[in-house]
């Protein structure tokens, strides 16, 4: 585990996401407002599909469809059914000229017999990255968007959703999708993080290649679930893997070890704790196997195998109830990163329903609300008297700055009570801070620079991670490594940290 967390106790994927509210401050006005303001990997689909695909009736000839794509200028049509409005297959402009050129296929031949028939398929209301992680996994270049009801949507396709295969990760995807070991899953990921390195000294965005970095670890990850399950007889329940802290913030580096967990449905409360151990044995060996690949072992053991956190929906919805009715400070305090929950393999349903639970019983808690907002406010940006850095006195690395727990993390506590305060879906630091700003009506020009100065300290952060091995040094940088300009620029990202605080302290009367 990170060291922002610590035990709060001692004790292929199916795509669907719950319908989000409607009030203002719901997941789905945030995600609205966050689309808006640039922030994309955790958007709702819905707010890509920018015009109504080409629909056709499974009799339309492949002449009248050549047609209609060539009219529309479209790539591909969906084919549904007339009655229900539920799509039944796809057919892309380069499937249905190879069909015509070199399968013999007539044009006044129906185009459901040349379709693609049960195309790959999501939920509108999915996050984005979740579809990007999807669409690489599958190597798929369209994607149908459906309702609650399975009633088409819309259609995205790569163009649509550019970024996780920038970089040159197509034969990085391909290499993990054909690991039928895992000693093709060590050296895939090996290779994974030589090229992130590259693409960080190349000068690649921070915010998108964090994004990468965390969608082509989602496919290693998933891999790694794959190969261990075919591995087990588990029981046939929804269940779902479920990552935490960086992991589900979308914001790994190069220096990540795992926070994840397990969800599972029992058909009958009293099935829970039999399932559970049906399920440990398996969460241990995904677990021995992502460390392997170089996800290292949770200091703190917030894994899937620990089983305080294999829990049952139920269990993990108690759990959360509990710590927004009790807020301990000392459990918030080492426990906040199981607010940052993302789904990732399995069954998404269970996640995605408490994600909606969390989001919408969160924001009426005060108490609650109250003692997150004093951790967050409890450390304080490093910067001393008349703007001089401060330091901690760490014997083993004096004159340092640790930027993860005195910087980084200072934007992610802030973040993430005002995701909680205004039912903000996203898990993501600065999609959070966009769409919290948006729901403040702060002006544009603000939120640009606290979203610059979170990734102009994860860029430190990571140019410190591949300059050294020692795992205890990872994220602490000496400001006199730093030329002159660099120096100022790491001024002026606390002291935007500063400014947050301050406007955190003054909402909550701190």
């Amino acid at each position: 585990m990170s060291t922002e967390s610590t035990a709060l106790s001692t004790a292929a994927p199916a795509e669907t996401a719950p319908e989000p509210p409607a009030d203002p401050g719901s997941a789905a006005a945030s995600s609205r407002l966050l689309a808006q303001a640039g922030g994309a990997e955790q958007a709702p689909l819905r707010t890509l599909a920018r015009r109504r695909p080409l629909v056709v009736a499974p009799d339309t000839t492949l002449r009248e469809t050549l047609y209609q794509i060539s009219q529309g200028q479209e790539d591909a049509a969906v084919i549904t059914d007339a009655a229900s409005g539920l799509p039944l297959g796809l057919i892309s402009l380069r499937e249905l000229l190879h069909v015509i050129s070199f399968e013999g296929g007539g044009l006044e031949d129906p185009v459901a017999a040349h379709m693609i028939g049960a195309p790959l398929t999501i939920a509108a209301d999915a996050p984005t990255h979740r579809a990007k992680v999807l669409m690489a996994k599958r190597g798929a270049r369209h994607l149908l968007l459906t309702e609650g009801d399975g009633r088409l949507f819309g259609l995205v396709d790569q163009a649509d959703l550019l970024g996780l295969r920038a970089g040159g990760a197509e034969t990085l995807i391909a290499a993990i999708s054909a690991a039928r070991d895992l000693k093709a899953m060590i050296l895939a990921a090996d290779q994974v993080r030589r090229r992130g390195a590259e693409l960080f000294h190349a000068g690649m965005g921070i915010e998108a290649l964090c994004q990468w970095q965390s969608g082509l670890d989602d496919l290693i990850a998933m891999r790694v679930i794959e190969l261990m399950e075919d591995e087990f007889d588990l029981p046939a329940i929804p269940w779902c893997w479920l990552v935490f802290g960086s992991a589900g913030r979308l914001e790994q580096t190069f220096a990540t070890d795992q926070d994840n967990g397990l969800i599972f449905v029992p058909p009958e409360p009293a099935a829970t704790d039999a399932l559970r151990a049906a399920f440990l044995p398996f969460a241990r060996a995904v677990n021995q196997a992502l460390h392997k690949c170089g996800f290292e072992h949770c200091r703190g053991n917030i894994m899937a195998g620990n089983p305080s956190w294999c829990l049952s929906a139920d269990e993990w919805q108690r759990r959360f109830g509990d710590w927004l009715a009790e807020p301990d400070p000392k459990a918030l305090l080492h426990g906040t990163i199981f607010f940052d929950f993302r789904p990732l393999y399995g069954t998404f349903e269970p996640a995605d329903q408490l994600r909606a639970w969390l989001i919408g019983a969160a924001r009426t808690q005060g108490r609650f609300l109250h003692n997150l907002a004093e951790q967050a406010l409890a450390i304080t940006p490093p910067l001393g008297f008349a703007g001089r850095f401060s330091f901690d006195r760490n014997r083993d690395f004096p004159h340092t700055i640790d930027l993860k727990l005195q910087g980084a993390r200072l934007f992610t506590d802030v973040a993430r009570v005002w995701a909680l305060q205004y039912g903000i879906w996203a898990t993501n630091t600065a999609e959070r801070l966009r769409a919290a700003g948006a729901c403040q009506e702060r002006s544009d020009a603000d939120l640009v620079a606290e979203v610059e100065a979170f990734h102009l300290i994860q860029r430190f952060r990571i140019q410190q991670q591949l300059r050294t091995a020692d795992p205890d040094g990872v994220n602490r940088v000496d400001p006199n490594d730093l030329n002159q300009l660099h120096r100022l620029m790491l001024k002026e990202a606390f002291k935007q940290v500063k400014r947050m605080q301050s406007r955190l302290r003054q909402q909550r009367g701190l």
